[in-house]
């Protein structure tokens, strides 16, 4: 196993210039295929996620052309056209969830797979609410998971579709990229407390810069206007990963100062919210006209934070709790459970090895310091992105960390390591 050791540090100091947002890119990169027109996608994010969005358009027929800092793709105008394909999206679950709403509705046969932990992220949320419409979708393996087959159907609106909204919020997402070809008036309706809204915000943002229009009502009903198609909005850029920038901003309010580039307050990301959070704590905030500058100004204090809008970036939370006083407590992440794998679990192990004394219970962790942070300390990553990067702030605690795996960052952020020891001493 591959293993990164980074050093003790006691300071950080410096800029940091942020790759684009996965949640972003992923959507683009699919709206932009189904336009009418060419899309010039300014600073997407290059990763294996945003890898497996592209390889997929391509298999089902989508020109494009990589430029390095940009992206040229050729829109199909609503259809696809190969009407046959076999994915592979790997742990995607920003590709595989939208793909799957959008090629339901396009009369193909289309089958898509991933790496086993994707296997294991439920869908069955989502393929009920395809059903309803008259979607043809098969489980291969496990009812309720992927593997799953696509086959031709007549898609029939007759109702309102209804869909859970306290599971995932990346089934309604969907949703709402596919009811656009169905060329009618559509609702969707939210069963439940809706998870993650920031995330639902950044989709509805994005619909409406490629022309499709829509009316939130309250959060529990959508309603989408026949008339919209997606059309080229000609030039977009993308906004860099505000769930990337948390381990920074943490790192600043830890030990330092660290200017993020990419990224400001106008930013359409919920992550974002992480900031309000971090200055509760003692953090020092300022946003400028093309960055966010934090700077460490007490010592920080433990809260307890409902982090609802801002699961992803809760994790480094969990993290920033061992170098505050007092108990930090972290609610609503219930979401946890079914991502890249099961983060209450693995941030509760981890932590323990550090020390920590945490408790956890279906949707909440509790953590509260140790008096000294154990040296030397070896963690495991679970092929998380999150937990290699979360982890790597324990150096910050003037201590050796090993990160196994440290390969699993590919997924949103490449280079993490290498910025991160870029502005650590």
């Amino acid at each position: 196993m591959n293993k990164k050791i980074l050093q003790p540090a006691a300071e950080v100091s410096g800029t940091i210039t942020l790759p684009g947002s996965k949640s972003i890119t992923n959507r683009i990169l699919l709206m932009a295929a189904l336009s009418s027109g060419q899309t010039t996608i300014n600073s997407p994010l290059k990763s294996d996620d945003t890898n497996h969005m592209l390889a997929a358009l391509k298999l089902l027929g989508v020109n494009y052309k990589d430029k390095g800092n940009d992206i040229v793709m050729d829109g199909v105008n609503q259809r696809f056209p190969s009407l046959q394909a076999k994915l592979f999206l790997g742990n995607a679950g920003t590709a595989f969830r939208p793909l799957t709403a959008v090629l339901s509705m396009l009369n193909g046969t289309y089958e898509i797979s991933g790496i086993t932990r994707m296997h294991e992220r439920p869908i069955k949320d989502l393929v009920d609410a395809l059903r309803q419409i008259g979607a043809t979708i098969n489980y291969e393996g496990t009812p309720g998971f992927p593997p799953i087959k696509i086959l031709p159907s007549n898609i029939l609106y007759k109702s309102p579709i209804r869909i859970k909204g306290d599971v995932s919020s990346q089934f309604l997402t969907a949703l709402l990229m596919a009811c656009p070809l169905m060329d009618q008036d559509i609702v969707i309706e939210v069963d439940g407390d809706l998870i993650s809204r920031p995330y639902i915000d950044i989709t509805l943002k994005l619909l409406e810069k490629f022309g499709i229009h829509y009316e939130n009502l309250n959060w529990q009903s959508f309603e989408l206007n026949q008339n919209s198609k997606y059309k080229s909005p000609v030039e977009i850029l993308v906004e860099g990963d505000a769930s990337s920038a948390s381990y920074f901003f943490a790192a600043a309010a830890i030990a330092g100062t660290i200017e993020v580039f990419g990224i400001n307050a106008a930013s359409i990301q919920g992550d974002l919210k992480f900031l309000n959070v971090i200055e509760r704590m003692g953090a020092s905030i300022e946003y400028r006209s093309h960055s966010i500058k934090v700077a460490r100004e007490k010592k920080l204090t433990g809260l307890k934070i409902d982090c609802k809008e801002i699961p992803d970036a809760a994790m480094t939370l969990a993290i920033m709790a061992l170098f505050a006083e007092g108990e930090t407590v972290l609610n609503n992440i219930g979401s946890w459970r079914v991502k890249e794998t099961d983060r209450i679990y693995a941030m509760e192990t981890e932590l323990k090895k550090l020390g920590a004394y945490v408790t956890s219970t279906a949707d909440s962790i509790s953590i509260k310091p140790p008096r000294i942070i154990n040296d030397n300390i070896v963690i495991d990553t679970y092929d998380d992105h999150r937990m290699a990067m979360c982890f790597s702030l324990i150096s910050l605690a003037k201590k050796t960390v090993t990160i196994n795996d440290p390969g699993c960052v590919n997924k949103t952020y490449p280079e993490f390591f290498n910025d991160f020891e870029m502005v650590s001493s």
